[in-house]
C-alpha cells in the first residue's frame, strides 16, 4: 500500500510503521548533537507509530526525555518526551517525506552550520573516483523497505 510510512534501523533489527507525519525540524541542542554524533538532529513528530520488528532500546538522556535506538547497530531512532514521539528523519525509508520546516534550539547551532551549503563540491575527476569506489562497496545495510 503506497500510503504506508515505514522505516527502521541500519541493520533491520528494528522496523516501524507510522500513520501520519507531523512537523519536521532540525534540532541544534547539545543532547541531539551527541545522540546523533552530528552537528544537529533532523526529527519529525509522528502519530500512531507501530513497531513492526524488534524493540528499540531506551536511553534516558534527561529527567524528562529519552532516546530510542537500535541496540544492535546503534542507529538513533527516536526522541521521546511527555507522550510525544519524534522519529529520526534518516531512519525513514523515504526521508524526503519529512523535509524540515523549522529549526529549534538555534542558540546551540554550530558556527559552521550556516556555511554548509556553500562548501565546494569535489572536482569531477574525484567524484568519478568516489563513484567507482562506492559502486565496489557491498552494503550490509538493511534496504529502504520491509523485508
Amino acid at each position: 500500500m503506497a500510503d504506508r510510512i515505514t522505516g527502521g534501523c541500519q541493520c533491520g533489527a528494528v522496523r516501524f510503521e507510522i500513520d501520519r507525519l507531523g512537523t519536521a525540524s532540525i534540532c541544534h541542542c547539545r543532547m541531539c548533537q551527541k545522540a546523533f554524533g552530528n552537528l544537529f538532529a533532523t526529527l519529525v513528530h509522528v502519530e500512531d507509530i507501530t513497531w513492526t520488528r524488534g524493540e528499540r532500546a531506551i536511553f534516558h538522556s534527561s529527567d524528562t526525555n529519552w532516546r530510542g535506538f537500535c541496540k544492535d547497530c546503534g542507529t538513533p531512532l527516536t526522541y521521546e518526551f511527555d507522550g510525544h514521539v519524534e522519529i529520526a528523519v534518516g531512519a525513514l525509508d523515504n526521508p524526503n517525506l519529512a523535509a524540515p520546516t523549522v529549526q529549534v534550539n538555534a542558540q546551540f547551532q554550530r558556527r559552521c552550520f550556516s556555511e554548509l551549503g556553500a562548501l565546494p563540491v569535489k572536482p569531477a575527476d574525484q567524484q568519478a573516483k568516489d563513484a567507482e569506489w562506492n559502486a565496489s562497496v557491498v552494503s550490509h545495510q538493511h534496504p529502504d523497505h520491509d523485508t
